[in-house]
């Protein structure tokens, strides 16, 4: 889900797309620009993992069948999505002023709260009017009343809800309203890597937030650029006439963690397929089970992005995307490997793969050894690529623990200026 707020930009321009990530529509988060369209245009690499992980958490959630039923209501489109129009009130609190995102679970709208003399502006989440959607949206609204508690001073950089209602059978979500995701950031930048130093303070809020989750018997699952908005996603663009070559300078990167939709706590059903594909941690591949250390491994992932620009396993296959895996970080240990339920993906106690074979020829061109990213030798890219290799660690019991990150060397000058 996504949140955002007004921009006044010094600069911007419209971009093509990474070659790749192709359109789709992309509930989760939004931008101004794209609500005019009713929907945010992303790569279809969230399309697999959304089309099966949704249908999984409905299945569970609450052990009611999944099915396309809805309430009785005659403001519904065909596909159950709420029927409205700018200026209508809902609750005689919240006047809709437009659309910021629509995707498979309803739309994002941005509205006035009227009970606020300063007339607030905020993201409403609409949930189609269908009883698995609802299912789901009930969850989550579960564990944003716990977080709101846990966290009642905001300390976190988690995304907080401000109200919720059913509405004639529409779920609707209310949140504050936040800015640009990191990845539409990105994407405006032509997919120029942010610097090491707002990555340094992005990450170290990004970490802070994923830990308190994970304290409190929780793990996101699904942790990737689009799902890390900015609070203020103001920007400046230098131009370097000599190279004909543009920056883009964040003012302020303060960030904030978003759609909590398929977090799961310690104790509830661990469905067998979770994250985004290029986000997916190996023992979730190779069904090994997955606990929280499966964020940390999404984090690495975020990280390599933020540095690069653009993300390192680009695939849509699982065999090819261990192969990417070895070919970026060495061999998957043979004991995960002689663990696996997924014998299709092993012969004689390692990858089934052909190096040889045009996939292999993609994945050899696609990927280079990890130090091979490294764009500098100079002291903060060795400590933040150390960091990063120990988030991207194989076997989840020598994989860096978010209390670990947070003492990372990385994170020293953070750390001193906080006390």
């Amino acid at each position: 889900m996504g949140y955002e707020k007004k921009n006044y930009h010094i600069a911007s321009k419209d971009l093509e797309h990474h070659s790749g990530r192709q359109n789709e529509q992309d509930w989760h988060h939004f931008t101004r620009s794209s609500g005019h369209h009713g929907y945010n245009q992303h790569s279809n690499r969230r399309y697999h993992h959304e089309q099966y992980h949704n249908i999984e958490n409905c299945k569970h959630s609450d052990s009611r069948t999944y099915q396309r039923t809805r309430a009785t209501s005659i403001g519904d489109d065909d596909e159950g999505h709420l029927i409205y129009h700018n200026g209508d009130m809902l609750t005689s609190r919240y006047e809709i002023v437009g659309t910021l995102g629509e995707g498979a679970f309803g739309k994002v709208v941005e509205c006035i709260d009227h009970s606020i003399n300063d007339c607030v502006h905020v993201a409403m989440k609409i949930v189609k009017n269908i009883d698995s959607y609802r299912d789901v949206a009930m969850s989550e609204v579960a564990i944003l009343k716990k977080m709101n508690t846990l966290d009642s001073d905001s300390h976190y950089a988690c995304v907080r809800m401000l109200d919720w209602f059913n509405h004639h059978g529409h779920i609707c979500i209310v949140f504050e309203l936040l800015g640009l995701s990191t990845y539409e950031l990105l994407q405006k930048n032509n997919f120029q890597p942010f610097p090491v130093e707002n990555i340094r303070h992005m990450a170290y809020q990004i970490i802070r937030a994923v830990r308190f989750l994970h304290k409190n018997k929780l793990t996101h699952t699904d942790l990737k650029p689009e799902n890390i908005l900015f609070v203020d996603s103001d920007y400046a663009v230098l131009y370097y006439s000599k190279d004909k070559w543009s920056e883009l300078t964040l003012n302020i990167p303060e960030v904030k963690v978003v759609d909590f939709g398929n977090a799961t706590f310690d104790h509830q059903y661990h469905s067998s397929v979770v994250s985004t594909r290029h986000y997916r941690a190996p023992e979730v591949i190779l069904e090994l089970g997955w606990n929280q250390a499966c964020d940390v491994w999404s984090l690495g992932c975020i990280l390599i992005e933020y540095y690069l620009g653009s993300t390192v396993f680009q695939t849509h296959s699982n065999r090819e995307h261990l192969a990417m895996m070895e070919r970026v970080l060495g061999p998957i240990p043979t004991h995960l490997l002689q663990k696996t339920r997924r014998r299709c993906y092993v012969h004689r106690n390692r990858l089934d793969w052909d190096a040889r074979s045009s996939s292999g020829r993609y994945v050899r061109k696609q990927c280079k050894p990890f130090k091979e990213y490294m764009t500098s030798r100079s002291p903060e890219h060795r400590q933040l690529f150390d960091l990063i290799q120990r988030m991207l660690e194989y076997d989840v019991t020598q994989r860096i623990t978010l209390n670990e990150a947070l003492s990372h060397p990385f994170f020293k000058n953070i750390r001193k200026s906080r006390k």
